[in-house]
């Protein structure tokens, strides 16, 4: 793989996916509806899916591609491959909330060593430099020319003071249970994979993910963190988090910045 190529290709189509899902988001009206897993699907989702699987299939026609939308890739099986969440955080989208985001990532053997998140709404896009360190782009987004770049940084946790973030639409009293065995100075939430990149940029220390996802929901994310120097591990175990799983389900996980004193499952 080429990462330079990579970078831009991803970089690229994540934004145009993103002025699609905004054309759709800024609409009076659009459609939602339930896919076989009751999860919710919407106009959004399906025109920037449309739009990445193209690119990505011209731009790599040999790498294999596995995406939320197309059902028929989730039997893909392959030492590498492109992942993709065109819109993570739909819920998020429908209720207008903003915090949603476009996930493209590339894994190799097992890990995500490339990704882009791109947040349109909030006006934030994060991703894996060639080198596979982890940048936030600002300005004006333009296509044909990069803006000006951050290289991002996990914070150096005080275990004393922790700043934790959790999701928005999935928190439950499990959740909080977990949570409460920590010494927090800040409790924030946040929506889809902006959580991993809030991590990231020092802005959160521990993300902790006691729910069901798969690893669409996850990989860019997880590229874009452990880019800035930070950590995914199982919840059960503190292994780290790998992909490639049958069904391309997750288990429970937590994304840290090294330092964080992890407490136990039980």
């Amino acid at each position: 793989m080429d990462f330079e190529i990579l970078t831009k290709v991803m970089r690229n189509l994540a934004l145009v996916a993103g002025d699609k899902i905004m054309e759709i988001y800024d609409s009076n009206e659009f459609e939602v509806r339930s896919k076989d897993d009751n999860s919710p699907v919407t106009a959004a989702d399906e025109a920037a899916d449309a739009i990445i699987s193209a690119g990505l299939r011209q731009a790599f026609p040999n790498v294999a591609l596995v995406t939320e939308e197309q059902a028929e890739t989730h039997s893909e099986r392959a030492d590498s491959f492109l992942i993709v969440d065109p819109l993570d955080g739909t819920k998020e989208f429908i209720k207008r909330r903003g915090d949603f985001t476009v996930n493209i990532a590339y894994v190799k053997d097992g890990v995500p060593v490339r990704g882009v998140v791109y947040a349109p709404a909030k006006g934030r896009i994060f991703y894996t430099d060639q080198d596979g360190d982890s940048v936030e782009e600002t300005g004006i987004f333009d296509k044909s020319a990069v803006g000006p770049l951050t290289k991002i940084r996990v914070s150096k946790p005080d275990n004393e003071a922790l700043i934790i973030v959790a999701s928005n639409s999935h928190r439950d009293q499990a959740t909080d249970d977990y949570i409460s065995k920590y010494t927090y100075s800040k409790m924030t939430g946040a929506g889809s994979s902006l959580k991993f990149c809030l991590v990231a940029t020092g802005e959160a220390d521990l993300y902790p993910r006691l729910g069901r996802t798969m690893e669409w929901d996850t990989a860019a994310g997880h590229a874009v963190l452990a880019g800035a120097g930070g950590q995914v591990v199982r919840f059960d175990n503190h292994k780290p988090l790998t992909y490639g799983k049958p069904i391309f389900e997750n288990p429970f996980f937590i994304a840290l910045a090294p330092g964080v004193e992890l407490k136990d499952a039980e």
